[in-house]
């Protein structure tokens, strides 16, 4: 959840729960436009077609939030991707219980049995109303016959997430059985590990037939299983990643009496995007490279220590990660964690080198597993 948040903005909150959404629908969007117009209908089609989608996934992720609420799990924000959503939870407690087998296999029921209730229902409606529609007549998903690709839409959504593949509701089911023998950890990886493959099936499917449909499904469902495989660095308390391990080492710091000019001018010659402020040998703050620019331009020139933050967390070299990116997410995030030694910075934790560096560690981790002899 922490690579994809990256990738995603927020639309706002409802009851509480923000609910953000991934740049892959807006890719999508694009993608279905275009292919309104290269089939002969107009563009607007194309988006009334991938506004079908997202109501779509809309009802599912209403649907797992209301069992959510149900089995106690308070829910912190939702993350619409084009195949589901993912759901972040307010405590550790509750995400540890909703991975559970049992929870898991339950809230992982819930989408595909919604999308296919729904797509029934949706049907029943369209043949009650209009009988001369002829639902079963090919193509199922295309921008000329929308009332066809509303009842398609929500069938093949409920399909696709039976997929034993992470991060879909498959996905979720599969690992909370595998776990039952073999541990959540485990679990997990196999889940994440499945779900590439299927990715790669599914994209080389629809280069045979061809397909753009399932093209994108297979692009979504391997990009998703990626992210998650990267995230199962955060499974368990007893994973053994220190601050040390994942940490920039190779960084910069601005001082707290620099002009915004001369932070801008720094920040240009390196690709860091949040920085250190410094007083002497003491750290005092931070400040991103966003906040330089936006107060620059309201303001204009002043200095660094008028626009950077004073609240931040820090931590040490041999903590923990997952322990301390849930302090960190139990308030209200951060975009830098300083790492100390005593008094001096020796690394910092940002959202984007954080996501880099668990990719790279897993992959380490699996080359070694490959290495050891049977």
């Amino acid at each position: 959840m922490i690579s994809m948040r990256g990738w995603s903005f927020s639309i706002g909150r409802l009851l509480g729960v923000e609910i953000r959404i991934h740049t892959f629908f807006l890719l999508l969007l694009g993608l279905s436009i275009s292919y309104s117009s290269v089939s002969g209908s107009s563009g607007s089609r194309g988006f009334v077609l991938w506004t079908i989608l997202f109501g779509a996934v809309a009802v599912r992720e209403i649907a797992r939030a209301v069992a959510s609420a149900w089995y106690g799990l308070e829910l912190r924000s939702i993350l619409l991707l084009p195949t589901g959503g993912l759901q972040q939870y307010n405590t550790p407690e509750a995400t540890e219980r909703a991975a559970t087998p049992e929870i898991g296999k339950r809230l992982g029921l819930v989408g595909p049995i919604t999308n296919l209730f729904f797509g029934l229902l949706l049907g029943a409606i369209i043949l009650t109303v209009t009988p001369e529609i002829n639902l079963f007549e090919r193509p199922w998903l295309t921008p000329t016959r929308l009332l066809r690709a509303m009842v398609w839409i929500n069938l093949l959504l409920a399909a696709i997430n039976l997929l034993p593949a992470a991060p879909l509701d498959g996905g979720r089911i599969f690992r909370g059985e595998f776990a039952r023998n073999h541990g959540i950890l485990k679990g997990t990886r196999a889940a994440a590990g499945l779900g590439q493959v299927i990715g790669i099936l599914l994209a080389i499917a629809g280069c045979i037939l061809p397909n753009m449909w399932l093209i994108m499904i297979g692009g979504f469902v391997f990009i998703g299983a990626h992210m998650d495989d990267s995230s199962i660095l955060l499974a368990s308390e007893n994973d053994p990643v220190l601050m040390r391990d994942v940490m920039l080492t190779d960084f910069s710091t601005l001082s707290a009496s620099d002009t915004l000019e001369e932070a801008l001018q720094r920040s240009v010659h390196t690709l860091q995007d949040v920085f250190p402020v410094v007083r002497g040998a003491n750290l005092v703050g931070a400040v991103s490279r966003q906040g330089i620019v936006e107060a620059l331009q309201a303001e204009g020139n002043g200095y660094v220590q008028g626009v950077m933050t004073r609240s931040f967390q820090v931590a040490q070299p041999d903590d923990s990660l997952v322990k301390t990116l849930r302090r960190i997410m139990s308030g209200q995030g951060a975009q830098l964690v300083p790492i100390l030694e005593g008094d001096r910075i020796v690394g910092i934790i940002t959202p984007q080198n954080l996501a880099h560096s668990m990719g790279l560690l897993n992959a380490r981790r699996r080359l070694r597993q490959q290495e050891r002899p049977e």
